[in-house]
């Protein structure tokens, strides 16, 4: 993975976590066992420092930069979708931030909640547990079932399984010139098939 030190700082991925190798990791990088960062992530510690924390995942295209002096952290089992732009903010434990959503300087997701597609949660906003967020500007909808809860844990875990397969299986390859006879397929999660179907508004 392109890794880089700066000022003497130099990033930390414990051995456990999968960063894939077109993932950008500069100076005060910290990523906790189990996590998964995805293609093309760009975690930039270069003005305050950015904490991933254990079975936590950063998806294909994300952003985590924050001021001087911040700290940007994801808490356990926090999840970020892909392209999302985290800065200078703080995701609880086990909550979710969606596709391109955008989480501002000194702002708060709480515990178990899920930021939705494209919301753009403002500086300083402290977001409560068990909600869902919506919108530009972001506010609480509605608080979360347990059902729903769920579904967005079990979809964590399947990133956390991803890191472990990505260690087991992952290699740059050559493509074939065409598709082989009885062509594999990928194993299914019980995450499910149609993930977006499960929340409502």
């Amino acid at each position: 993975m392109p890794c880089y030190s700066i000022d003497g700082v130099i990033p930390v991925v414990h051995p456990s976590a999968h960063v894939h190798p077109t993932a950008v990791l500069i100076g005060d990088v910290v990523v906790g066992p189990g996590c998964y960062i995805g293609p093309a992530a760009s975690l930039r510690g270069d003005f305050g420092r950015i904490v991933i924390h254990e079975g936590a995942n950063v998806q294909d295209t994300c952003v985590i930069h924050g001021f001087p002096a911040s700290e940007t952290v994801v808490e356990a089992n926090g999840h970020i979708g892909h392209g999302a732009v985290l800065h200078g903010c703080v995701v609880r434990h086990d909550a979710l931030v969606g596709m391109n959503a955008v989480v501002m300087d000194e702002a708060e997701v709480g515990a178990y909640s899920i930021v939705a597609a494209c919301a753009f949660v403002r500086a300083g906003l402290k977001l409560p547990e068990k909600s869902l967020i919506v919108g530009a500007p972001a506010k609480v909808l509605r608080e979360l079932s347990e059902d729903e809860i769920r579904w967005k844990r079990a979809g964590t875990e399947t990133y956390q399984r991803l890191a472990q397969r990505c260690h087991e299986s992952l290699r740059e390859v050559a493509p074939l010139s065409q598709e082989e006879p009885d062509r594999p397929r990928l194993p299914v999660s019980d995450y499910g098939t149609k993930p977006a179907t499960a929340l409502k508004s």
